[in-house]
Formats: C-alpha cells, structure tokens, sequence
C-alpha cells in the first residue's frame, strides 16, 4: 500500500478542513496516509535558565512519518512549508507544497490547482528540486545546548535588536574577522529572497552551493555582504559582555551567552521540492516579487531635459 502525509497550519480552518478532504481522497484511491500539524516544526526558545538541547533535528519527525513515503502535501504559506521542511528532511520525503497563506514564494501552487497537482503526484508526474539546509548548534564548550535545522537564515543579536553587538566569525580555515554591528546573519540561497533580501543581501538562485554572511546595520563602510562556500563550516564567536538572541527560519532560536559558540554546516540533509514544471526560479522572482518587470514609460506630459 503506497503511503503520503498531510502536513497542515492548523491556525488556518480552509488548511484543515482540505487536509481532511486529501486524506479521504487518497485513502479511497488505496493509500496510506498521516496527518500532522506544522506545529511540530515550530521551533521553541530556550532560555538562559534552561537552555536544554530540546529541538533535536531528528526529534522533529511525525508519528508515521518515514523514507517510506512517496510524498507530502504541505498547506499553509511560506513559514508552514519552513516548519514542514523540518520535519521531513531527515527522511527525504518530497514536498508538493499549497499556498494556503500569503506570499507563498516557496509553494508550488494554489488551492483551485490542487485536484491536478495531487494527480501529477499520485502518478509521479513531477520533477525534484532540492534546496540545501543548514545544520546550526550553540555549544557550550563541548556540549551542544541547541540545534536546529535551517532552510532560509540564522539571525544573530541583541535584545533589543537596535544595540551593536561585536562578533569573531571564522569560515572555514580562513583567518577570523570582526563585526560590529546590529547582528549577523547567514543565509542559504534559499533564504536570500527572505530576511536577506530585505537586508540588502543579494539574490542568489538554488543551485549555487553558496552561503552568505551579512552584517545587519554595520558600523563600518567595509563590512558588506560576503559570499563564500557552502563546503565551508562557520564558527560565531560573541565578543560581548551581554546574551544575544539566536533566530532560525524566523520562528525559534535560544540565547547565545559570551561563552558560546554557535556553529554552522551544510546539512546532510535537504528539502525536496515537487515542481509540476521545469523549476524556473526567475519566473518565481518574477510573479512574487517583481524582479525583471519591463521598465513604465514616462508620461508624454513630462519633458525631459
């Protein structure tokens, strides 16, 4: 028996009440199929007094959940699909993602295509793209006190975010640099059309096994975005007499103390996207955000100099 998920924003009722409809639909065409909520992918915030590694990267997975999944149908906008990507990566299921919410850069569709796009996947009639991930732990000496999986950013700084923060970040085995700045962020590709963008970073498509590391609101004129190497690990060292507050994806985290070390690599692990068409980021750049749009004609009323 072929076996699919359901993973649903259970704030949204039009999300529930389809992942309903989904799992009557395939059980009745003879598939096994589980329902979770997006909720399970949220990640929590420790605390100074508990900072427990409580969000295991494999600890995040739905009862039922496994490799042995054909696919899953996440509903909601773009931070449901984050929160799915989560619990899924570790198996390596496939994606169709539903825009049941706003912006929806990362789904591949709407509500009014989804008899179609369920066919395409019952039948495999669907092509794979594959985003890279991030693995992001705080450790405390040799003790990890936290770790998550990260498909867009991990976002540094401090409560609150308008104070500068002063950072030793070592990529690779290149020499240490240090920024003074409001806090930092390193982004995958993925992650460059989100919080990146807003901060100046430029954008990058999927395919390129890139990172960045951008400075938010630097005090220098020479701190500016830096793309390096996604084969590289990087090491943030605080240089500050104060806690930071870690942000992953833009839902959870945990305070960072002087002590710390927060530590990134490129996952094992990645989002499998189903794409019902030939991936076409620019298109996707295009239609979400505008990028590319034929430039307007001046008014006849206007006279140029």
């Amino acid at each position: 028996m072929p076996k699919a998920g359901v993973i649903y924003n259970d704030v949204k009722p039009i999300a529930q009440k389809v992942a309903i409809d989904i799992k009557e639909t395939l059980t009745n065409k003879g598939w096994d199929v589980y329902v979770a909520t997006g909720v399970g992918g949220i990640l929590g915030y420790s605390t100074p007094q508990s900072p427990v590694c409580h969000t295991p990267i494999d600890g995040l997975i739905p009862p039922g959940f496994d490799e042995q999944m054909k696919f899953v149908v996440v509903l909601g906008g773009d931070g449901t699909v984050l929160a799915a990507s989560r619990q899924v990566a570790p198996c390596g299921i496939p994606i169709l993602a539903v825009n049941t919410g706003h912006m929806g850069f990362l789904t591949e569709g709407y509500l009014n295509q989804l008899p179609q796009a369920l066919e395409k996947a019952i039948a495999g009639d669907y092509e794979i793209e594959e985003r890279a991930m991030l693995a992001v732990q705080v450790f405390r000496k040799d003790r990890v006190l936290w770790e998550a999986l990260c498909l867009n950013e991990m976002v540094l700084h401090r409560e609150p975010l308008t104070s500068m923060c002063h950072f030793e970040i070592a990529i690779g085995g290149h020499a240490a640099v240090d920024i003074a700045a409001d806090g930092v962020m390193i982004s995958t590709p993925t992650g460059s059309t989100g919080y990146c963008l807003s901060a100046g970073g430029p954008v990058v498509t999927p395919n390129v096994p890139v990172l960045q590391l951008i400075p938010l609101c630097p005090h220098s004129l020479a701190s500016r975005a830096l793309i390096f190497a996604d084969t590289e690990p990087v090491n943030i060292y605080p240089v500050n007499t104060s806690r930071l507050v870690m942000v992953v994806d833009g839902n959870g985290g945990c305070y960072v103390l002087p002590e710390d070390r927060v530590y990134m690599e490129r996952s094992q692990y990645t989002t499998k996207f189903i794409r019902l068409q030939s991936p076409e980021f620019f298109r996707i750049l295009r239609e979400k955000l505008g990028w590319g749009l034929p430039h307007i004609a001046k008014p006849n009323s206007v006279e140029l100099p």
